[in-house]
């Protein structure tokens, strides 16, 4: 049986109406930039996101740009994040101007070690960035405490996270801002780039917003200089169409979850994702750790099974960070998990026969 990684076109057919009459909506108003598909995406994906204020964007990465501009970080600050993550995280903290600090995962749930944070904080750190990783929330007790005591600001980064719970609170509403992506394979994906910044702060969603669109909020009213970060009508719509089903998605990959763990957790060397206490994990993936995991991924590609390894270097061993000269022993769990993690089939409409298939699988090798 062939198992895909992700099956875009199930969600797609699950709602095709809503979606087709979405986009059939914006075309008919040519409301391709900005407009009321925008103003109510945003307005909806902040009761969503239990946050205050909403400002949409070109895509997750620019989210976090606006952020931290808006938070007007400078050459000199650095900004503190995981070891262990996209790149995009690290690239904006450098594109914002600062100097980017990395900190070791923790070893059980792939999120930001507290402790390591704590022992990174220099007199030129002023943020903090934790990633919300594979759908899990980090420590974030520990880290607004962090950020208090050294009076800190912090932005979460929500993009695999949309909907995950910290003792019963929504990730994104701890710090100054958090940021999201829309990106298609996202547990809300739009049909192409998006993303957002959420906040309770209204002067800081003013600031973003005007970041976002030409330093202005009315046209020709340039107020600042910013940059041309804007969702567009398109995806606007189709994220309104999907948002209604997100929690039911997210269920779902929850549901598929509880039978990997069932099924791998007694098999030898699989190691299956650990859940915190008091955190709601929303599995945007599904990433198990194994010693031979290039051996393993051979197999099951090679019997049908799509897998993924996100990700396969920690960032402070790529090349864009030599001038860094980071050294394994700085980061150690980053370090060791980059050679074991594998990413297993997960969406919502996976069957229980596909999760079977992959379980059997991973049991023969």
């Amino acid at each position: 049986m062939a198992v895909p990684y992700a099956d875009l076109q199930l969600q797609y057919q699950s709602i095709k109406g809503e979606i087709d009459a979405a986009i059939a909506g914006v075309i008919g108003d040519n409301a391709f930039i900005r407009g009321s598909y925008v103003d109510a995406f945003e307005c909806e994906f902040a009761a969503a996101a239990e946050v205050a204020h909403c400002v949409s964007c070109a895509n997750g990465t620019d989210a976090l740009y606006l952020a931290m501009r808006a938070l007007k970080v400078k050459p000199g600050d650095e900004v503190i994040t995981t070891a262990h993550s996209w790149i995009s995280t690290a690239a904006m903290i450098t594109h914002s101007g600062a100097t980017v600090v990395f900190c070791d995962t923790d070893e059980a749930t792939f999120t930001i070690d507290p402790a390591a944070i704590e022992a990174a904080i220099t007199p030129r750190t002023v943020g903090i960035i934790p990633v919300h990783l594979y759908g899990q929330p980090a420590d974030m007790d520990a880290i607004m405490a962090i950020a208090q005591k050294h009076k800190l600001w912090v932005i979460e980064d929500c993009a695999q996270a949309h909907l995950a719970r910290y003792k019963g609170r929504m990730v994104g509403t701890f710090g100054e801002a958090a940021t999201y992506s829309f990106y298609p394979g996202k547990n809300l994906g739009a049909m192409g780039d998006a993303g957002a910044v959420v906040t309770n702060d209204a002067a800081l969603a003013e600031q973003m917003a005007m970041l976002a669109r030409h330093g202005g909020l009315v046209k020709h009213q340039h107020h600042i200089e910013g940059i041309n970060s804007r969702l567009d009508g398109m995806q606007a719509a189709i994220l309104s169409a999907k948002l209604p089903h997100l929690a039911a998605w997210t269920a779902a990959r929850q549901a598929a979850a509880e039978v990997y763990d069932a099924g791998l957790n007694q098999i030898e060397d699989v190691v299956v994702p650990e859940v915190a206490p008091a955190r709601s994990h929303v599995y945007h993936l599904y990433t198990i750790r194994h010693p031979r995991r290039d051996a393993l991924a051979a197999h099951l590609n090679a019997n049908g099974v799509q897998t993924a390894i996100n990700y396969p270097t920690a960032l402070p061993f790529l090349p864009a960070y030599a001038r860094f000269d980071h050294r394994p022993e700085q980061f150690l769990n980053a370090h060791r998990d980059q050679g074991r993690i594998l990413s297993l089939p997960m969406f919502a409409e996976i069957t229980r026969q596909q999760q079977d298939e992959v379980i059997e699988l991973i049991r023969k090798f």
